[in-house]
């Protein structure tokens, strides 16, 4: 039987094929053991070895159905197949959690949860949203990638690095419940952190040393949002 084509609503999660490799050595299963128990147990009559084999070495993507009961067969959660969630699906997944589960949880109905889900913009209420990053075992970063936040930040963070960073504290506190002295130490930091790479760029003019410090400059400002939570995380003594 040919495997069916996925559904727009079922769009396979970052799969992390190692991981499926080694939960499958790890009980000794071989390819056709967890393709047999995909058939048998959770009701995929086409899943074959080769299918199985495909979802390992990358060339093919587990749906969200398939990729519960592959957890199921491997004995582990689906979060421990799949890459690091960024969307709100995503990390529904991870958590094992169904959608009916978290309509309810956060207070919404279930095809109202589901439109935010698909068009990935999380438009629920402070509670609503306190209640989703609980559930859902959010990190602050993780909450302000799903509820669509992450750019805003990014926005913020590079005028904060370019121009006067003190200027972006208060902005950065609206959007992030940080302490304000965290936010003013890390954008500090951020500001005298890509300033340095600029300041190499004037110094040695036009020469592929210049080049080089523009190009991690610009590599700088692209991964601004992440270079933040390191600091939020790991702030200097």
């Amino acid at each position: 039987m040919r495997r069916p084509p996925a559904l727009p609503n079922q769009p396979g999660p970052p799969f992390n094929a190692p991981a499926a490799r080694r939960l499958r050595a790890a009980l000794g299963m071989g390819p056709e053991h967890v393709a047999h128990d995909l058939r048998a147990s959770y009701g995929l009559p086409y899943a074959s070895p080769d299918l199985v084999r495909a979802w390992e070495q990358g060339a093919a993507t587990p749906t969200s159905p398939e990729l519960t009961a592959l957890a199921g067969v491997l004995w582990c959660l689906p979060g421990d197949l799949i890459g690091r969630p960024r969307t709100l699906r995503e990390h529904r997944i991870a958590q094992g959690i169904a959608p009916e589960e978290v309509a309810s949880a956060v207070g919404l109905d279930l095809l109202g949860y589901l439109e935010m889900e698909e068009d990935e913009n999380w438009r629920g209420t402070e509670r609503q949203s306190a209640a989703l990053a609980e559930l859902l075992r959010l990190s602050l970063a993780d909450f302000i990638t799903v509820t669509g936040r992450e750019e805003k930040l990014a926005e913020l963070l590079r005028s904060a690095v370019t121009t006067r960073w003190q200027g972006q504290v208060r902005p950065v506190g609206k959007l992030l419940p940080l302490d304000k002295r965290l936010i003013e130490d890390s954008l500090r930091d951020l500001h005298e952190a890509y300033q340095g790479q600029m300041t190499a760029t004037l110094s040695w003019g036009d020469s592929p040393a210049s080049a080089e410090a523009e190009r991690r400059g610009q590599e700088f400002l692209a991964q601004v949002v992440a270079h933040f939570w390191r600091r939020v995380e790991y702030p200097a003594p």
